[in-house]
Order: structure tokens, then sequence, then C-alpha cells
């Protein structure tokens, strides 16, 4: 439905071209939630506004429902009003001079296709029953909740029935709690009306409960791509296992080369670890060991015939509610642990902690 080949795209700042999008490729099909994530700066809203058409690329291709809407090559250019793409942006761009009527139908009386006033309010009440802001047709659009104006931008962007919904991180001005239930009601939402949607955020959280392919860029550049849970368990390198959640990152050496997938033996301050290789290392390696807080167990092993188990000593202790973190020292390594309430330490207690090796990987340090 969306496809993305070879992208490029820079701007001028300072006298000089800074390179935004770096030679990226994604192929969305029909009906996935899929998002580019990454830090400020990753180009994943450029990425987003060139789809859009409200960059023009340098280079690349790009095809929304199967029509060349740009080609650097082929001289091909569609401008945004023609690509019938729906758009909800970080600020939502409500237009505060008219009502939640007015504002979810300006698409449609300014749209290319003419129609009936009838057909148009039809349409219009449809959009608003799907984000449940019927009740509120008259209302000026500035006198919604922060939640409700999401919505209302929403219903903007569905009600010309687009073949692709684009997200510019429309989250991010919610409080906590009315993000969440946010999350939820839009992955529904576009799930129900089996939009393809590409979404943008730099919070980990939502891309994890909400899509169904996320890609992480840095620099321009797509660095790994997969489902959530893949790319959560199997991060391809330290960028990516610190930047999904939180992770224990440990650094240390490898003395003996191994394949990807392999189990290799990796050098840290706090003793020799047994981990997976995630890609192929030489001997004397530079690597980090990366294991999640959540993975890392309280052992009753006997540590004389146990691999990956060390004595720790607790030093500070974090209460989430659901969960408390212990933060633990190994040697002159610092450790996190994530653990149930009623089987968390005490403080100044001394452990022993099992680090089972399918939960350790070894990622390049580059």
């Amino acid at each position: 439905m969306i496809r993305i080949s070879h992208l490029r795209m820079s701007y001028r700042s300072a006298g000089e071209r800074v390179a935004a999008a770096r030679d990226v490729s994604i192929d969305i099909k029909q009906g996935q939630f899929y998002t580019l994530l990454g830090p400020s700066g990753c180009g994943k809203t450029t990425t987003l506004r060139c789809v859009a058409g409200l960059e023009e690329p340098d280079e690349g291709e790009i095809e929304v429902g199967g029509d060349l809407v740009y080609s650097s090559t082929r001289g091909a250019w569609t401008p945004p009003y023609k690509r019938n793409i729906g758009m909800v942006f970080q600020s939502y761009a409500i237009w505060p001079h008219m009502s939640v009527f007015e504002n979810v139908a300006f698409p449609l009386v300014n749209g290319e296709e003419k129609l009936a006033r009838e057909d148009i309010r039809k349409r219009v009440l449809a959009a608003l029953a799907l984000v449940k802001l019927e009740a509120y047709v008259d209302r000026p659009a500035p006198y919604l909740s922060g939640g409700q104006q999401q919505r209302l931008a929403l219903a903007r962007a569905l009600v010309a029935e687009p073949r692709v919904l684009l997200l510019d991180e429309p989250l991010s001005n919610l409080d906590a709690k009315l993000r969440e239930e946010m999350r939820v009601e839009l992955r529904e939402l576009v799930k129900r009306l089996n939009v393809t949607t590409l979404f943008v955020t730099h919070e980990q959280l939502e891309a994890l409960t909400m899509s169904d392919v996320v890609a992480v860029m840095r620099d321009g550049k797509i660095i790994q791509e997969g489902t959530p849970h893949e790319i959560y368990s199997h991060p391809n390198s330290a960028f990516v296992a610190e930047f999904i959640g939180r992770t224990n990152l440990i650094p240390g050496m490898v003395p003996q080369g191994a394949s990807a997938g392999a189990e290799i033996v990796v050098e840290t301050n706090m003793g020799p670890v047994i981990a997976q290789a995630v890609s192929a290392f030489a001997p004397g390696e530079a690597v980090f060991l990366a294991i999640r807080p959540e993975d890392v167990e309280v052992s009753r092993m006997n540590g004389a015939t146990s691999s990956n188990v060390f004595d720790a000593q607790v030093e500070r202790l974090l209460f989430l509610g659901e969960a408390v973190d212990s933060f633990v020292r190994i040697g002159g390594q610092s450790f996190q642990m994530r653990m149930h309430p009623s089987a968390a330490p005490s403080f100044g207690d001394s452990i022993r902690v099992h680090l089972p090796r399918a939960r350790c990987l070894a990622l390049s340090s580059q």
C-alpha cells in the first residue's frame, strides 16, 4: 500500500547540506500499522512528510496504493491534495474559528470531488461517530479537551476515506493517562477500518503497543525493522537495545570468535558471561553484553557449578507500583533488576543473581 524505495532527502543549514533521510526503503502492506521510531532528528518525520507530499525528496520513489506519486528518475510528482492521504499532525491543526462539524467537513467542502450538502453531513456525522464525538457536532473546536481535539483531528483525516493514514506524533500533547487510553482507541479504530497507517513517534511504548511493524531509525537510516516482539527481544545493536526499553549494557570482549547465533563467552568486569552472538565476531573484538532487567533472576544455584551466576549487593530500590527496580552491584558493575514487589530483595541484601544464557545478547559496540 505504501512503498518507499531508496529515499534521500537533505536540507540546507548554515550553508551546507544536511542529510535527513539516507537511502530509506520500506514496504507497508494493506491494513498494516507501521511505525517509524527514533530520537529527534533521525529522519522519521521527514520520511512521513515526503509520503504526504509536504516535502520533495532529492532521490528515490514513493508509491501510495499502487500509484507512483514521486520518482526522481521518472520525473513523477503528485501534489499532496491528489494523493488521497489523511494526516494528523502533532499539533492537531484544528481550525479555531470553526465548529466541530465545520472542521471535519473542511476536506469535503474544499476537495476536488463536489458533494451534495446532505452527503457531506452524512459523512461528517459518520466520521464523528467513529471517534465518539457526535454529541459535540456544534461545539466550537477550541472548547474541546485535548483528547477530544485529537479525536477531531482523526475524524477530519478519515472523513474523505483516504487510502492511507499518516500520524505525526499525534499523542505527544496528551497527559499520561489520556495517552494510554488513546493508544488503545486509535489502534482499535484503524484496525476496524482496515486503514493502512504510517505512524511516527519517539516513544518506544507507543511503538510496542500499537504497531504491527516497527522500523527503528538513526541518523536518517533504518537500522532495524521487525515486529515489536522482535525489536524488543532481539535487538541487532546496542543502540536499539538501549532505545527500546531499559536494558543492562555491559562493555566486554570476546576472547574467541563466533558466528551469528552461536553461544559465546563475553569477558566483562564482573566475570565471564555466556551469551548469544547476535552477529559474527572476531577474536578479541569489543562488544556489549545486553540483558533486560526483567530477565535477571535471583539465584539459589551453587555458583561453583553454575554459569552466569554472580554475587551481588543491593544498593538502591525504586518502587514502581506493579514492580520494583533493584539496583545491585556485581564486582565493579552496577546492574538493574525488575521484579514483582512480593519477590523483591531489601536494601543492603547480599543476593546471588542468574543471567539466563538465552536472554544474554552479545551486541556489536558500533
